[in-house]
């Protein structure tokens, strides 16, 4: 079981929600996907991805987890594989989101969906109760970054994950350019063969 999670602003729309989509449907495995539309609010957003894993939990417990993370979704990631001591892809993750929040209070809008909604403090608050202060088990992870990542700072990435598996590709950007080429490691790591059509 894939779940990703977008990241700030984000959709399940995103370019790289949309990559995952096909190669699942691809397969024909469009059910080993699961891609929630997170809310911007840190508090209900967590409890959304714990009720989805509790659900697989519950209904698919021979299948492994894993999560794939996606900037702010990066940050959520981390917590929940060490939570649910599970596999996990990072993609351009954030590592101190709470404090790029604090340049986002106020009135905001979600490109994607058209969702307006205010950033408070609050929010800063909340999200720094899912920090992780040490990675218990690195080869569970695989980090991918581009250098030329315009909204975060690619180096805290590095360091917060120094032990980690890495993929660091110089320029792109953000959304991680031609993420489709990574598609076939990213589900290999997750447990996935993507050359095979499942039945």
């Amino acid at each position: 079981m894939l779940i990703y999670i977008h990241g700030f602003n984000s959709s399940p729309e995103s370019y790289k929600a949309s990559l995952l989509k096909s190669c699942a449907d691809k397969i024909n495995m469009p059910d080993i996907l699961e891609i929630p539309a997170l809310s911007f609010d840190p508090a209900v957003a967590t409890d959304q991805l714990l009720k989805i894993v509790q659900k697989y939990q519950q209904h698919n417990a021979m299948r492994p987890l894993c999560f794939i993370g996606s900037s702010l979704g990066g940050y959520y990631a981390t917590w929940l594989a060490e939570k649910f001591d599970s596999r996990v892809v990072l993609i351009n993750p954030a590592v101190k989101p709470y404090e790029l929040f604090e340049d986002y209070l106020g009135f905001n809008r979600n490109i994607y969906t058209g969702e307006e909604y205010m950033l408070t403090m609050e929010h800063v608050e909340q999200l720094k109760k899912y920090r992780v202060k040490e990675i218990t088990k690195p080869d569970r992870y695989l980090l991918m970054v581009q250098t030329g990542d315009e909204v975060l700072d690619y180096n805290q990435a590095l360091e917060k994950y120094a032990a980690v598996p890495s993929i660091v590709e110089e320029g792109g950007g953000h959304e991680f350019i031609e993420f489709d080429r990574h598609l076939e490691t990213v589900l290999a790591f997750c447990g996935i063969n993507c050359l095979k059509a499942y039945s």
